[in-house]
């Protein structure tokens, strides 16, 4: 197409204004958007740029409560801070690099000094409304997509001070969007571990910590199953925990200035570095980083001036000092320090817990051992597989230089037979969805040890399509969604690839990588219009909808649905759910329930939910 005709003069250059830039371009602001399957979906950073304001107050000494409301479509946030300033009220929300946080005086330490936050709140909020109050005085004002809609003047208040701000997103931009409880309680909760003392009431329900990231060491993992107490240690500006478990992998939880950084970043590389260190200069033994690190459960977090994050989500850090100074200690230097003197005191004074420790390493370099020649020649096959031209249809997003800025946009699809494959793989996105095909059903591989992942050709080949045999750091794609038949047999092979993960992969699930996709039981259409229904209440709905005896189609299995429906499926408006584990979860108690002997109690289990599917069937014959 030539371009001649095309004019560039005075009238292409265009000045947005701030709303504006933020609307047109929300990514930059707060990542993907999404719907609120994703734990880093904007959704859930809009909730967090307004709580951080409350947290940094806190962090101030100012107020040691905080009120969240959250329903499935409005936030509201209440702090007993300092207030905004009454005469600030309205720059604060509504101009770009207004804010408190410019002042290292009153900030020190503050999460956000971009001062876009609850700017980028406002614009992406199809309500959003403040109020202030200060010293026996508020103010509000209210907001429509950034607009000021209205502002009041100053009047007088008998509450305490602190800030009120609620907001509604935008449905325009964050379409069929939903908040789910259990990210939220998530949430919540990091924000009780990362300062302890406060109380944060959320949906009525109290959330307090005493022991910081004890306790959440404590909520993550399964007491049964660690091989030693947990290690808790606490400096100046410094904070860790960590212990070491029986599940596969390492798992962490890394924080700075209180925002969780599930990326990680300098801080987190330095304490894996600095653990590996200290354990081998405390033993004077050269063991293996791998060996030492294998089944570790670790948290830590840092404070630092002004941090220096990788995105505007904050959710890595790529400070370097631990002031703005560049002749300042480096955080490499100030973690290894803290690390290396405080490890080494707590295990010379701690016997129990060193020889545990030790016993732990030395069991990891013996399967290690054990498992380097079997690894060996599974990744010949894989190699002699041809894996992307057998097993993964793969995006060209992998194929391109953007594939690591760009990787949370990606998903990868795992179908079984020819036809459901066949489908997706021609209806997909191919620049950002990719799908591997399964051969017949997993193997059940609940007790089983990882040895099993490189004998058996089909996990083999997985963990090498999303490249996550040395952990998820690698991970290819953000989104693994299962998608199967939505009767018995599918249901049989969900179960089996969720065990799968939880067993060997568990921090791919723990991080919000692992979905369920819905596809649609029913269409409903007439000769003008066609409805897709999730329900047997959708099916209602439309059949009431369109009348005079529509035609019904009742899906049974993927490869039923044409390519070209597919692609309305899995497109923006995808629907899928997201695997989820609750706070208090045991992984092992749980895997064996569903996937270990058929004990009494999951004979009850199956036979109470049939008696409720067998119900619904009765209900659906007699309507």
């Amino acid at each position: 197409m030539e371009s001649s005709n095309v004019q560039y003069n005075e009238d292409s250059i265009r000045s947005l204004d701030w709303k504006e830039h933020i609307r047109l371009r929300p990514g930059m602001y707060i990542g993907k958007l999404g719907d609120g399957s994703s734990i880093d979906d904007g959704i859930y950073v809009l909730v967090k740029e307004i709580v951080d304001n409350s947290i940094d107050e806190h962090m101030m000494g100012n107020g040691k409560t905080i009120e969240i409301k959250i329903t499935e479509h409005k936030v509201e946030v209440r702090d007993y801070g300092r207030g905004i300033p009454l005469g600030k009220v309205v720059d604060c929300v509504s101009k770009i690099n207004t804010g408190g946080k410019y002042d290292s005086g009153a900030f020190q330490k503050s999460v956000g000094l971009n001062g876009v936050g609850t700017k980028a709140v406002n614009a992406l909020s199809q309500y959003f409304k403040v109020q202030s109050f200060r010293d026996g005085k508020t103010k509000n004002a209210e907001f429509h997509q950034g607009g000021l809609l209205n502002e009041s003047g100053e009047e007088a208040t008998t509450q305490r001070n602190g800030t009120h701000i609620a907001f509604e997103p935008d449905a325009t931009i964050f379409k069929n969007f939903k908040y789910i409880p259990q990210y939220l309680d998530n949430m919540i909760w990091n924000y009780c571990y990362l300062n302890a003392g406060l109380t944060i009431n959320f949906n009525g329900e109290k959330y307090i910590s005493q022991n910081g990231l004890l306790d959440l060491l404590r909520s993550k993992s399964d007491a049964d199953s660690l091989r030693y107490p947990i290690i808790h240690l606490k400096g100046e500006d410094i904070e860790f925990a960590m212990t070491h478990g029986n599940q596969y992998g390492e798992e962490y939880y890394s924080f700075v200035n209180g925002q969780y950084t599930t990326q990680g970043g300098t801080h987190l590389a330095a304490f894996r570095e600095a653990v590996v260190r200290a354990v081998r200069e405390h033993f004077n033994k050269d063991y293996a980083p791998e060996d030492i690190r294998s089944s570790i459960i670790a948290a830590v977090a840092i404070r630092v001036q002004e941090p220096v994050f990788e995105s505007q989500t904050k959710t890595k850090l790529g400070s370097n000092t631990i002031t703005p100074d560049p002749n300042s200690t480096t955080v490499r230097t100030f973690v290894n320090d803290f690390i290396k003197e405080r490890l080494d005191n707590f295990l010379h004074m701690n016997s129990e817990a060193r020889d545990a420790l030790k016993k732990r390493i030395e069991q990891s370099e013996r399967e290690r051992k054990e498992l380097a020649g079997i690894k060996k020649l599974a990744n010949d096959r894989a190699k002699k597989a041809n894996l992307h031209n057998k097993k993964l249809r793969d995006c060209r997003l992998h194929l391109t230089d953007l594939k690591n800025e760009f990787r949370y946009e990606t998903t990868l699809f795992i179908t079984e037979g020819d036809s459901a494959s066949g489908s997706i793989t021609k209806s997909r996105n191919i620049q950002t969805q990719a799908v591997f095909s399964l051969r017949g059903k997993p193997l059940n591989c609940f007790g089983l040890t990882k040895k099993i992942v490189y004998e058996n050709e089909e996990f083999n080949l997985l963990q090498h399509a999303l490249d996550i045999e040395n952990g998820v750091e690698n991970l290819r794609f953000n989104r693994i969604v299962i998608a199967t038949d939505a009767d018995v047999d599918g249901m049989h092979i969900r179960l089996l690839l969720m065990t799968f993960f939880l067993q060997f992969f568990p921090d791919l699930v723990r991080n919000g990588h692992l979905f369920v996709l819905e596809t649609p039981l029913f269409r409903v259409r007439n000769k003008k219009e066609t409805f897709y229904c999730y329900t047997e209440e959708d099916k209602q709905a439309a059949i009431n909808k369109l009348g005079s005896k529509p035609e019904i189609t009742r899906f049974k299995g993927l490869g039923e649905i044409s390519p070209e429906e597919f692609g309305q499926f899995i497109g923006e408006d995808m629907h899928v759910e997201p695997v989820i584990l609750q706070k208090e979860t045991s992984i092992q108690k749980l895997l064996s329930y569903f996937m270990g002997k058929n004990t009494p109690e999951r004979q009850r289990f199956i036979i109470d939910n049939l008696k409720v599917e067998k119900n619904v069937e009765e209900l659906a014959l007699a309507g």
